[in-house]
């Protein structure tokens, strides 16, 4: 009877033990559903169609808080909340530099004793801020950044400007927080204000990615394809390997110009269309970052050959979008020249690079087409960059930045050879120009240094032009000049019907130049037919020893029709 009445607790233990296992998995689950905010979506259907976004619940949140004025540069990252706060009477001004509108915020902190407020687009725009907002941190001035951040599907794989915003501004900021769903938006913001105020006042930095501001329609239609991978191919870093080889290829970024001008393997144009017939892909040091689409435009029927230094760059997004048939970690020029080693003897299919370059003929001659068009008013940049093409030495240096206008030029003027072409990489930073012309004007002296700026991103050079004079250092700066950021206004304008933030003016930028002291030239239709004479007229003053800026007042086309700025 003993034995009995002390096995009875042991049987009735296990049922307990299921009872409880069982209840702490579904309170698990529903934890995680409610974490996932599963249960919100079933009570709260998404209005699939709708034109609303998360930037109409930025503005709001703003005005409540008596906000008059936001001051930002415009970025395709942030364009929804700019947009709502100047539907809502909230002033929008734009200034040159971000640095700038964040002591505007300070200034109007201090003087009204309310936050103030700046909004900035993600990456360098970002880190444009820092010196301004450790200022204000220093100052203990309330002050709000609002920065643009890349989709929250796309963090970590090398989206355009994606980089650990909040690492950086934790130091600094006495509140720091990433909104990752639209509904989080106002509580979120709402703690921003109450943090900045509070206790000792000071600057807070509220992270706003891409997908948080736009309306769905839009994020739906980036973020899931509806078209079957198309594929590029990678940048191929080998001269003499490459020749070798036969192998038709494409060049981008530091590797613009490695054959030359006018090699018969380097195709130019219609990359998409060419991988769509490629049996084999080569990426060599190319990375599937938003560049290729993060993988997703690589055809699933080619086999990918990778090779980079960087294993975890190597890799990127192959657990998502794409496959490699091999990946190779080391060094890319060793790589092709073993490769041709290997493959010594073996023959390709000639009719395949002349059908590239027949595609490559087509479409300059489309460009050609196009630069007859005539544009409302000023200068057909089309033309303009096609004489710039005709013109440039084989010794010149050429240095990009900016938007619009450099990404025309990327289409129709080429490098003259290799290490011969400067851009700001794929942190896409604007600014990078005058100091880039500096040191490479030093480096290769007897080198006819070209900048191509937009006239937005000239903002950030235009005062180093002093330096240039004090320093006698002669380089050639080309300005499309469309009086705007253009690049931001092909999108926004479409999709969220406002150009707030992105209209410039044709300023005299040749004339501020020589006040500095450097040659200053006008290009404008009065002189259509003179744009070689005046360029050589540049020319001959910069071998004469003088920095020399040229004005170009151009019109819009529609040249680059759907390109996006995030």
């Amino acid at each position: 009877m003993e034995t009995l009445a002390a096995a009875a607790p042991a049987r009735s233990f296990f049922p307990s033990f299921l009872l409880l296992a069982c209840g702490t998995l579904v309170a698990a689950l529903l934890g995680a559903a409610h974490w996932l905010g599963l249960f919100y979506q079933l009570v709260h259907k998404v209005d699939k169609a709708s034109i609303q976004h998360g930037g109409e619940n930025v503005a709001a949140v703003l005005r409540a808080h008596g906000v008059r004025f936001l001051f930002t540069l415009v970025g395709g990252h942030i364009s929804p909340l700019l947009v709502a706060c100047e539907k809502i009477g909230i002033r929008v001004v734009d200034t040159r530099h971000e640095v700038t509108a964040v002591f505007a915020a300070d200034a109007v902190a201090r003087l009204t004793g309310t936050v103030g407020v700046a909004a900035v687009t993600a990456g360098p725009g970002l880190t444009n801020t820092v010196t301004a907002v450790k200022n204000a941190q220093i100052a203990q001035s309330p002050v709000l950044l609002l920065g643009g951040a890349a989709s929250t599907l796309l963090q970590n794989r090398g989206a355009l400007q994606a980089i650990d915003q909040m690492s950086l501004f934790r130091p600094l900021c006495k509140f720091c927080a990433s909104v990752r769903r639209v509904r989080d938006i106002v509580p979120t913001l709402r703690l921003a204000m109450a943090a900045a105020q509070s206790g000792t006042p000071g600057p807070v930095f509220v992270e706003l990615p891409i997908d948080v501001l736009y309306p769905y329609f839009m994020v739906q239609k980036e973020m899931v394809p509806t078209k079957p991978p198309k594929g590029l191919m990678g940048r191929v870093v080998s001269w003499a390997a490459v020749e070798t080889l036969g192998i038709p290829c494409f060049l981008g970024g530091m590797a613009r110009g490695l054959l030359g001008r006018n090699h018969p393997l380097h195709i130019r144009q219609n990359r998409s269309a060419a991988l769509k017939k490629a049996d084999v892909v080569l990426l060599a040091g190319a990375v599937c970052d938003f560049r290729l689409s993060y993988g997703r435009v690589l055809s699933r029927s080619s086999k990918i050959i990778i090779v980079n230094r960087n294993r975890k760059e190597m890799l990127l997004n192959s657990d998502m979008f794409w496959k490699p048939q091999e990946a190779v970690q080391g060094d890319v020029g060793s790589f092709v020249v073993k490769l041709v080693e290997g493959l010594k003897g073996q023959t390709w299919a000639s009719d395949w690079a002349e059908e590239l370059r027949e595609a490559d003929r087509q479409k300059e001659q489309a460009f050609r087409e196009k630069a007859l068009t005539p544009v409302a008013q000023h200068l057909n940049p089309v033309r303009v960059l096609q004489l710039v093409e005709e013109t440039l030495p084989d010794n010149s240096i050429l240095v990009v930045d900016g938007g619009d206008f450099v990404g025309t030029a990327a289409h129709l003027v080429q490098s003259r050879g290799p290490l011969r072409w400067l851009d700001p990489g794929a942190f896409g930073t604007l600014g990078v120009g005058a100091g880039f012309a500096l040191g490479a004007k030093l480096c290769r002296p007897d080198a006819e240094v070209w900048c191509l700026f937009g006239d937005g991103a000239f903002g950030y050079s235009l005062i180093e032009f002093d330096t240039f004079v004090r320093h006698k250092i002669p380089v050639i700066a080309l300005i499309g000049n469309d009086a705007g950021w253009t690049q931001i206004s092909r999108e926004q304008v479409p999709c969220l019907g406002s150009n707030v933030a992105c209209g410039l003016a044709y300023t005299d930028y040749h004339k501020a130049a020589m006040g500095l002291g450097a040659q200053g030239l006008l290009l404008s239709r009065e002189k259509e037919d003179q744009v070689v004479e005046v360029l050589r007229d540049a020319q001959q003053q910069c071998r004469d020893g003088h920095p020399v800026v040229v004005n170009i007042l151009i019109g819009r086309t529609d040249f680059r029709d759907g390109s996006i700025a995030v």
